[in-house]
C-alpha cells in the first residue's frame, strides 16, 4: 500500500488565491484615479484652450464691429468741413441775420440733412448760438440756444474742428457732434458748423447677435450699448475732476452714472481676459475682448458667454477618460495574451520545433503581404503626385524647349528675352499692388512735400487701367515733367481719380470714347486739364457741379460729395478747380502753384 499526501497547495499559492480580489479591487481603483486625472488635466487644458480661441475669434469679431462704428463716423466726417465752405452760410455768419435769410438756412440745412441721413446739422455763431438748424420745426430745435460751452465749439475755435458725444441738452437725444470752423475770406472766424450723429440703428443691428458690445470714453463711461442696463456705466473709478468737468460739459446731463463691477479671473493678453461681471443680469463669466478706437479716443469692449468653451472641456474630459481607459484594456489584454502565450509554451514543448518552422512560414507570408501593401500605396501614391505635377512640368516641358532650341541655335539673346515676358508681368503685378497700398493708405494731417504731378496721374491711371481697357477708352498723355507741386500725393491722388471716374462715368454710353489728360505751365502755375468725350455738363448745371450733395447721376449711385471734397482739397492746396464744356464733351481744369526748388545749404 502506498501513501499519498494530503492535497494541500503550497503556502505561496494559498497567499495568492487570498490576496487575489484585495488586488483586483487596487487595480480597478488605480484605473479610475488615473481616468479621472486625465479627463481633469484634458478637461483644463481644453477648457484654457477653447477660451484663448473663443477669444481669437471674440477679437475678429470685435474689429469687424469696430470697422461698422469707423465707417459710419468717417462717412460723415467730412460733411461739415465741405458745409462750412458754402458762400451762403459764410455770408449768414459774417453780417446780420434776416428772419428771411434765417428761414431760408433753416430750410437748407433741412434738406442737405435729409439728403445725407445724418441726425442734425446746426450752424453756430462766434458766440455759439444756434443761428439755423435742420430741426427748426421741431419742439426741439436747437435754434435759439447757446452751446459754447460744449467743448467742441471750444475745439473749433482753437483747433479748427472739434468731436464731442453727449447728451443733447436741448433733446434729451445722445449723439456725435463733428463740428468744423467757418471762416471768412480774411481767415477769421465766424462760427461752427455742426453734424450730429446718433446710433439707434448701429444699436439695434448690434443687437441681432448675442454678444454685448460697449463703447466707452477716454474715462471708462459707457456711453453706447446693445443691451438694456449696461449704458452710463462707468468701468473705472471717476475722480474729482472728472465729475466737475462732467458738469460743466453737461456730457451726460441728467443721467445717473453707476459703478460696473468686474475682475479678472484669467488674462490672455492686455486688451483679452476672462472677467466676472456683476452686470444688469446678475454676477456672470464673459469673455471680455477690449479694442482701443484711438481716431475717437473711445474703447470698444466686446463681451461673450463663454458656453463653448465649457461644453469643449466636457467633451475633451469624456474623450481624455475614454483614451486612458482604452490604453488601460490594451495593457490588459496584451498582458493576457502574453500570459497565455507562456502557459501554452509550456504544454507544447514537444512541438517547439514544428511550432518555429510554421512561425517563419507564417512570418514569410506576413512580410510578402506587408510589401504588397507597400507596393500598392506608393502606387496609389504615385498616380496623386503624377496628376498633381502634371500640369506645371507640362508648362515647364514647353518652356525648355523653347529655351533649349535657341540656345541650340546660338540665339542667348532671344532666349534671355524669352524669360523678359515672365518678369515683366511679376514686376508689373508687385508695382501695381504697391500703388494700391499707397492708395489705400490714410494720408497723415496736414502733409505737404515736394512731388511731381506727373507722377500723381501715372498713379491715378495705373489703378483705373483695367475699367480703361475692359470699357476700351483711348487716352492720350502730355505731360509736361516734372511738374513740381508743394503737397499731399494722396489727396492729389483722390482729386484726379474723382476727376477721371466722373469722365469714364460720362462716356459709358458713348460710342466715342477718348480721355486727353495735359500737364503744363501756366506763369508760376501748373495746370492740369481732363478732358472727356461724354456730352457734356448741361449748361444749366455748371454752376452747380462742386455744390455739396449735387450730382446729376441716379438715386444710390452717390451722394454728390466727390466733386465737393475734391474742390476743397485743391482749395487747401492753393489751387483752383474749375469745369467748362467744349465740343462733344466736359473739361475739368486743376491749377496749382508752381513749387520752387529748395538749394541745399552750403
Amino acid at each position: 500500500m502506498v501513501w499519498c499526501p494530503p492535497p494541500f497547495l503550497p503556502i505561496s499559492d494559498s497567499m495568492n488565491l487570498t490576496s487575489r480580489p484585495l488586488r483586483l479591487t487596487l487595480y480597478t481603483l488605480l484605473i479610475l484615479a488615473g481616468a479621472a486625472l486625465a479627463a481633469g488635466f484634458a478637461m483644463r487644458h481644453a477648457e484654457r484652450q477653447a477660451l484663448v480661441e473663443d477669444a481669437a475669434r471674440a477679437n475678429e469679431q470685435l474689429a469687424l464691429y469696430a470697422n461698422s462704428l469707423h465707417t459710419l463716423i468717417e462717412r460723415y466726417r467730412a460733411l461739415p468741413a465741405v458745409l462750412a465752405l458754402d458762400p451762403e452760410l459764410i455770408a449768414a455768419l459774417d453780417g446780420p441775420l434776416g428772419t428771411e435769410q434765417q428761414g431760408a438756412l433753416n430750410r437748407k440745412l433741412e434738406k442737405i440733412n435729409g439728403a445725407a441721413q445724418s441726425s442734425t446739422l446746426e450752424l453756430l455763431d462766434r458766440t455759439g448760438l444756434a443761428v439755423a438748424a435742420s430741426n427748426w420745426r421741431l419742439p426741439s430745435s436747437y435754434v435759439g440756444h447757446n452751446y459754447g460751452f460744449r467743448p467742441y465749439f471750444m475745439q473749433t475755435r482753437s483747433q479748427g474742428t472739434g468731436r464731442f458725444y453727449a447728451v443733447g441738452v436741448t433733446s434729451g437725444i445722445p449723439g456725435y457732434f463733428l463740428a468744423s470752423a467757418v471762416h471768412n475770406s480774411a481767415g477769421e472766424f465766424l462760427g461752427a458748423m455742426v453734424v450730429k450723429l446718433e446710433f439707434p440703428e448701429l444699436e439695434r443691428e448690434w443687437r441681432q447677435g448675442s454678444d454685448t458690445l460697449l463703447v466707452s470714453d477716454a474715462r471708462g463711461i459707457v456711453f453706447i450699448a446693445n443691451q438694456p442696463g449696461w449704458r452710463y456705466r462707468y468701468l473705472q473709478p471717476l475722480s474729482d475732476a472728472d465729475r466737475a468737468e462732467l458738469q460743466a460739459t453737461r456730457q451726460y446731463d441728467k443721467q445717473p452714472l453707476t459703478p460696473l463691477a468686474y475682475q479678472a479671473v484669467r488674462r490672455f493678453d492686455d486688451n483679452s481676459y476672462l472677467a466676472r461681471v456683476d452686470g444688469p443680469d446678475g454676477e456672470q463669466d464673459y469673455l471680455w475682448e477690449s479694442l482701443p478706437l484711438t481716431a475717437e479716443g473711445w474703447t470698444l469692449h466686446l463681451l461673450r458667454k463663454p458656453q463653448a468653451a465649457l461644453e469643449d472641456s466636457r467633451n475633451a474630459g469624456l474623450a481624455a477618460a475614454g483614451a486612458w481607459l482604452a490604453l488601460v484594456f490594451l495593457l490588459l489584454f496584451l498582458n493576457q495574451r502574453w500570459r497565455l502565450a507562456r502557459l501554452r509554451q509550456r504544454s507544447r514543448e514537444e512541438l517547439e520545433k514544428l511550432v518555429e518552422e510554421r512561425t517563419r512560414d507564417l512570418r514569410t507570408a506576413q512580410d510578402g503581404l506587408v510589401q504588397s501593401a507597400k507596393l500598392a500605396a506608393l502606387g496609389q501614391m504615385s498616380a496623386a503626385l503624377a496628376h498633381e505635377i502634371n500640369q506645371p512640368l507640362t508648362a515647364q516641358r514647353t518652356q525648355l524647349a523653347t529655351l533649349r532650341l535657341l540656345l541650340d541655335h546660338g540665339r542667348v539673346d532671344d532666349a534671355h528675352k524669352a524669360l523678359g515676358p515672365l518678369d515683366a508681368m511679376l514686376t508689373r503685378m508687385a508695382a501695381l499692388t504697391g500703388h494700391l497700398k499707397t492708395f489705400a493708405r490714410k494720408s497723415p494731417s496736414g502733409l505737404r512735400e515736394r512731388l511731381d504731378l506727373a507722377a500723381v496721374v501715372d498713379q491715378s491711371l495705373h489703378l483705373l487701367e483695367a475699367r480703361l481697357r475692359d470699357e476700351q477708352i483711348s487716352t492720350t498723355l502730355h505731360l509736361a515733367r516734372p511738374a513740381w507741386v508743394q503737397g499731399d500725393a494722396i489727396r492729389l491722388e483722390q482729386v484726379l481719380i474723382n476727376l477721371l471716374r466722373n469722365a469714364l462715368d460720362a462716356m459709358a454710353d458713348k460710342p466715342l470714347k477718348h480721355l486727353e489728360i495735359r500737364i503744363e505751365a501756366d506763369q508760376h502755375l501748373w495746370r492740369l486739364t481732363v478732358a472727356d468725350s461724354g456730352g457734356g455738363i448741361a449748361s444749366e448745371n455748371l454752376n452747380n457741379v462742386f455744390d455739396p450733395f449735387f450730382t446729376t447721376k441716379p438715386v444710390g449711385d452717390g451722394l454728390g460729395l466727390g466733386l465737393a471734397v475734391s474742390f476743397a482739397i485743391v482749395h487747401e492746396h492753393g489751387g483752383r478747380l474749375s469745369v467748362a464744356n467744349i465740343p462733344g464733351g466736359a473739361l475739368f481744369t486743376l491749377t496749382l502753384p508752381i513749387a520752387l526748388e529748395v538749394s541745399a545749404p552750403c
